[in-house]
């Protein structure tokens, strides 16, 4: 009994080790990439909106750069669900604003359980999706009276830079692939197989 805890101790600090060991290369590749994701949005948004508005920062790219730079082998992270999880999200919290606008609490609901809805059947889940139709729902009056344009300016162009980081950023190094290479061979493996 005591060699069995004394190996299931020895295993755990194993374990506990590893996973609290600091790769500096890779959490510097991290920030790089974060950093110059956002900053390239807000510069974009500086120059086209002025100073002193932050129209192109949307909250949900902060959480999309927690995945594509620091999670870089999650399904979640992968190319099509970035795009398509924050497009189809910003469809429907568009369509549910414009038509039940006016009950915050039905919108903000109905725009987050429809994107979630969304993106599971085409299979494009991507987390920060849902508050991307959620900040449809109850942002600003300048952000609602974009309407449908929300989904091209602030959403497709922002996304778009994200990725275009990440895809310079992951791929410099010979640690980091993106998009993971693993999950477009299991895609690929389910189709052709």
């Amino acid at each position: 009994m005591r060699r069995k805890l004394r190996g299931h101790a020895r295993r755990a600090r194993v374990i506990i080790y590893q996973e609290t060991l600091f790769d500096y290369k890779e959490h510097l590749w991290t920030f790089i990439g974060a950093f110059t994701g956002m900053g390239l949005i807000g510069l974009l948004s500086r120059y086209v909106f002025g100073p002193s508005d932050t129209l192109l920062l949307v909250g949900s790219f902060g959480a999309s750069s927690v995945l594509i730079y620091g999670v870089v082998n999650s399904p979640l992270a992968q190319p099509r669900n970035l795009i398509g999880g924050h497009l189809i999200s910003a469809v429907i919290g568009v369509t549910v604003q414009q038509m039940a606008g006016e009950e915050l609490w039905l919108a903000a609901a109905l725009a987050v359980a429809l994107s979630i809805v969304g993106m599971q059947i085409t299979k494009t889940l991507h987390p920060p999706g849902g508050a991307t139709a959620l900040i449809a729902t109850v942002g600003s009056a300048q952000l609602k009276a974009l309407g449908y344009w929300y989904v091209l300016m602030p959403v497709l162009v922002g996304v778009l830079l994200l990725l275009g980081v990440a895809l310079v950023v992951n791929n410099i190094t010979a640690t980091r692939s993106y998009p993971s290479n693993k999950h477009w061979y299991k895609i690929w493996r389910r189709r052709y197989s």
